[in-house]
């Protein structure tokens, strides 16, 4: 029996030609952004950003910091994952439409933020990882969500974090994760390369 959700994840390639000709909606980007977003986060922190460049000007701006990358301007957008430090303070108003939905009683909502502070605050180092998580998992949510759609993605850590953070006017406390192309794929991709056997990665215990 076929599962659809699985056969995205296991057909999954990254893609290096893309049409350049294809093109997103905006209201198909937004799509894909709202699919990403119901991945987890510590403490429902949601602590993201996602940034599509897709008009050509902005394209053209990225591509230099971003190694001359040819996804960068042939996909239809990319995008830059950004994570945000960890901050427990937000927690209250992250939960807030959680206690509306009449999901979490308001009365549990200090006994997330507690232990939460006590995690990230004057932890710098752990901040960062969770951003770095909380952004790697919604790309990952993003690329499967693509390839279910019949798109080809291109997950990208090859760029320079700093000139992306000065050129694109992101925040202190937000931490370009990767750059993430989409698009319609043109004929040339390699199918996706074999993985290492499970025993060789997997203990049982």
């Amino acid at each position: 029996m076929t599962n659809a959700v699985i056969d995205a994840i296991v057909s999954r390639r990254t893609t290096k030609y893309y049409d350049p000709a294809v093109t997103l909606s905006d209201d198909q980007i937004r799509e894909l952004v709202r699919i990403g977003t119901t991945a987890p986060t510590s403490f429902h922190l949601q602590n993201w950003r996602f940034i599509a460049v897709r008009t050509p000007e902005a394209k053209a701006r990225l591509r230099p910091l971003a190694w001359d990358q040819p996804a960068v301007t042939d996909a239809a957008v990319t995008f830059i994952i950004c994570g945000q430090l960890a901050d427990s303070s937000v927690i209250p108003e992250r939960l807030a439409p959680v206690v509306e939905a009449g999901i979490m009683p308001a009365k549990v909502v200090p006994d997330w933020e507690g232990p939460a502070r006590g995690l990230y605050f004057e932890h710098p180092q752990r901040q960062r990882d969770e951003a770095v998580r909380t952004g790697a998992i919604g790309a990952t949510a993003m690329i499967y969500a693509a390839r279910s759609l019949g798109l080809g993605s291109t997950p990208m850590i090859g760029f320079d974090a700093e000139a992306v953070h000065r050129e694109f006017g992101l925040a202190d406390d937000e931490v370009p994760v990767m750059l993430l192309s989409i698009g319609a794929e043109r004929p040339g991709n390699w199918p996706q390369k074999p993985r290492r056997p499970v025993a060789e990665v997997l203990d049982l215990i």
